[in-house]
């Protein structure tokens, strides 16, 4: 039975009224998150936010998100892929990954009928270091070159796929008539190394230095010398982007104060990685301390948009797209530009600084403050929570000596790379000594042996180095 027209409008414009002086119920918005924590260079765009709740921090809370509950969400993978799997599914909002797998991320998006954007970079190297390859630590092979009609694996669809698939080209190779590649992941890699299953392997960050510092293999090749730019940055749904950009510009903001945090206090911070990923913190000092294997970045350098446009050709050539995407659209800095300047960076000034985190130390030896980076030596001494910094290898490797005979060890021991200045760990290295026994450090023995013929000198392995003996080892 219905009640008569008179009687319902009184009752109508009193559940009006209730309703109006009713509370709102507070919008929930998802901040879902992909992270990939081994890939350590991810680590201010993921692991530090997460750990520090930095995006706690700096999600908005004004204007249209006064009254907003977030439902943050963090997801971590061991690669790019499937974080771009959980992306396109609408699963995830934000991402972490490198070159190669981000331009994948955003074929993957076009091809479902969506966009997705690479916001901002967050670590990278404009030659190329970062990714590498090594072989079993007791093999005879002391360069690329020395793998032909070997076989090696890569992580397929990785930013190491495409840096492998240019050295080989620049060899002037081609894969399956010069060389066998197979897909193999990181953690199967490792075992087929210890096993000598396979004559090489190529990967991301930061396996090529790990690998090696766990003392199972050695590096033979480092990005740098293909001289092919490689970073890893941050991605965002480009719906998610559009809706709520505060929120992305937020998160952007969490990644420049992860960023200003490591760069202040490199070791600990590197303890926090090793603390959740396993990751050795003397690996992740390699990586982001002064001077480090790569630079954190985080503004689109001319060189970081080339690596994207070339990861888009890689993969057509791989016939892993079939269509062109637009890089201008694609590569988006309107997010970074705005979280900079409210973190009162001057982001044109950064965009054209191409130096590495620099090292503002004194010489533990003559207390004078170290003015040339190119012969920087350092110690990491087990017990100690700062990095000891040296003007040379020569005054390292003595200090080492007396530091030993007091009872004391090192958790570590870094170089640079005469000819790149990329960081190296010195019981990795090759070194060239002259008459007067000064040393340069070297990745390779090829590069010592070529110094040492053009300045006089004779090369040495480390520990003939550090011991002040001529010898050239047979490794």
């Amino acid at each position: 039975m219905s009640l008569p027209a008179p009687l319902t409008r009184p009752l109508a414009a009193f559940f009006l009224a209730v309703t109006a002086f009713a509370p709102a119920r507070a919008e929930t918005i998802r901040v879902a998150v992909g992270t990939q924590d081994t890939t350590i260079n991810c680590a201010t765009g993921g692991l530090l936010i997460r750990e520090l709740k930095l995006l706690e921090k700096y999600l908005p809370h004004e204007g249209k998100y006064k009254d907003v509950t977030y439902d943050i969400q963090w997801r971590n993978f061991t690669s790019g892929a499937p974080l771009t799997n959980e992306m396109v599914a609408g699963k995830l909002d934000l991402g972490a990954m490198a070159d190669f797998p981000g331009s994948l991320n955003g074929y993957a998006f076009a091809k479902a009928g969506r966009r997705s954007l690479f916001i901002s970079v967050l670590s990278g190297s404009v030659r190329g270091s970062g990714n590498g390859i090594v072989v079993p630590k007791d093999s005879p092979v002391q360069s690329l070159a020395d793998l032909k009609g070997r076989t090696i694996s890569v992580p397929f669809a990785s930013t190491a796929h495409g840096l492998l698939l240019r050295a080989v080209k620049a060899q002037g190779w081609e894969p399956g008539r010069d060389i066998t590649i197979i897909t193999q992941a990181p953690e199967v890699a490792g075992a087929a190394l210890v096993a000598n299953k396979i004559d090489a392997h190529a990967d991301f960050v930061p396996f090529a230095d790990l690998f090696p510092w766990r003392g199972f293999a050695r590096k033979i090749y480092d990005g740098a010398q293909a001289d092919a730019p490689t970073f890893h940055g941050a991605l965002a749904d480009a719906d998610y982007a559009e809706k709520y950009p505060e929120i992305v510009t937020g998160y952007l903001r969490a990644a420049i104060e992860a960023d200003r945090l490591i760069a202040a206090e490199p070791e600990k911070y590197a303890e926090l990685i090793e603390k959740v990923t396993g990751i050795e913190a003397e690996v992740a000092y390699l990586f982001h301390g002064p001077l480090g294997l790569q630079t954190r970045d985080l503004t689109w350098k001319p060189e970081y948009r080339q690596a994207v446009k070339t990861s888009f050709e890689t993969l057509k050539l791989l016939k892993k797209a079939d269509s062109d995407i637009d890089l201008d659209r694609f590569v988006d800095d309107r997010f970074i530009r705005t979280a900079a300047g409210q973190a009162g960076i001057d982001y044109e000034a950064r965009l054209k600084d191409y130096a590495p985190l620099a090292l503002t130390a004194t010489d533990v030896v003559s207390g004078q403050p170290i003015t040339d980076a190119s012969r920087v030596a350092q110690l990491w001494i087990r017990g100690e929570a700062k990095v000891r910094h040296y003007a040379s290898p020569e005054a390292a490797f003595a200090a080492l000596a007396s530091l030993e005979a007091q009872g004391q060890e090192p958790r570590a021991i870094y170089a640079q790379d005469h000819g790149s200045g990329i960081k190296l760990f010195a019981n990795q290295a090759w070194f060239s000594r002259d008459g007067q026994g000064h040393l340069e450090a070297f990745l390779l023995k090829g590069d010592a042996q070529a110094y040492a013929a053009a300045h006089g000198g004779e090369v040495v392995d480390f520990a003939a180095a550090r011991a002040g003996k001529s010898r050239v080892s047979a490794r």
